[in-house]
């Protein structure tokens, strides 16, 4: 599949069905996919072939995702494959669903408590990236997805920045040390 490739909804990627285009930018094209291997919905999201050109970015990218998915937080989006279709590289994750903070403040103004009960999930998120090594240097209301439940989810690491040796804390307080 090259750059010029449309996906589209019904068509076969690997493992995955495509569902519907859930947004297209610079950072490349998301998809509401389904995973046939486990029954359940992904974002599914691809990569521009300029950013897949790049080994130094491809390289960083591989790394920085592979970190990213060492995370075991509730508050950050889970990462479940990165690989390549057809040439293209992609990342598979957990789908969130429910509406960005951007959204959500477009339809009215938070209260005091969803202000503060937002602010603590997302910095619990933050902190758990951090304390792994982790810097995910673009916070914005887009990146932060509001479920239906009032879980809170911190999304899109593709600009994050590792330090050199990460440790990456789980809920049980065990440690993993990835060598970056």
């Amino acid at each position: 599949m090259d750059q010029e490739t449309k996906i589209g909804p019904g068509q076969n990627l690997g493992s995955y069905r495509v569902l519907s285009v859930l947004g297209r930018g610079g950072m490349g094209e998301v998809y509401l996919a389904e995973d046939a291997r486990l029954g359940r919905k992904v974002a599914l999201k691809f990569l521009p072939s300029s950013f897949t050109n790049d080994d130094d970015r491809l390289r960083r990218f591989e790394r920085e995702a592979r970190a990213a998915s060492a995370l075991n937080h509730p508050n950050i989006l889970t990462i479940y494959e990165v690989g390549s279709i057809d040439g293209r590289q992609f990342i598979a994750a957990e789908y969130v669903e429910g509406q960005t903070l951007r959204q959500r403040l477009a339809q009215s103004r938070l209260k005091l408590i969803e202000i503060l009960d937002l602010s603590i999930q997302v910095t619990s998120a933050l902190a758990a990236a951090h304390r792994a090594g982790i810097v995910h240097r673009d916070i914005k209301p887009e990146n932060i997805m509001l479920r239906s439940d009032g879980y809170v989810k911190v999304v899109d690491f593709g600009l994050a920045k590792l330090t050199e040796t990460a440790t990456v804390s789980s809920e049980s307080s065990a440690s993993t040390m990835l060598q970056i």
